[in-house]
């Protein structure tokens, strides 16, 4: 197993962090992965934002139903794509992916939290001043772990198929 398989095997969402700060330099070598997600015809129709601000991302929790943990995460990452570009929903779950896997490498857990036609979209955006020709796609919560979550995964073998499905 390679380095990237590895970290792609090991990522769990985590909803508990602890108190301790991420890096800037961090924080922006995870924006910088998710700008170099792929994009329909190269589009990168996306903006990025990292909340580390307490009061804002306490805001955001208190908005997004199923977010309540963002409060409690060093950093929130915002997706934002522009609303008008054909594939915005793919490109930005792309980078949302991106986010969570550079997280990982860097030994930063996260849990991906849905943005898209969400009815806070709108709130979050105003919220972070984000021009109204962008849509939010995600919110990522993300810092250093505070839980260590045994998740259980199907096996491979009840999820895939060559060639052609079979039942």
């Amino acid at each position: 197993m390679n380095d990237m398989t590895r970290v792609i095997k090991a990522r769990r969402s985590i909803r508990k962090f602890q108190a301790k700060p991420v890096s800037e330099d961090v924080v922006r070598d995870i924006l910088d992965c998710a700008r170099l997600a792929p994009t329909a015809r190269n589009v990168q129709p996306w903006m990025f934002g990292a909340v580390t601000r307490a009061d804002l991302r306490r805001q955001i929790s208190e908005l997004a139903p199923y977010g309540k943990f963002i409060k409690d995460a060093p950093v929130c990452f915002a997706v934002f794509c522009k609303a008008d570009a054909k594939y915005l929903l793919e490109d930005g779950c792309a980078a949302t992916m991106n986010i969570l896997l550079a997280c990982s490498a860097h030994g930063i857990a996260s849990c991906w939290v849905a943005g898209h036609k969400k009815p806070y979209v709108e709130d979050v955006r105003k919220l972070l001043n984000v021009p109204e020709t962008y849509a939010l796609i995600s919110l990522t919560a993300a810092g250093y772990s505070d839980e260590e979550p045994d998740i259980k995964k199907k096996p491979l073998e009840d999820v895939m198929f060559f060639d052609r499905y079979e039942a």
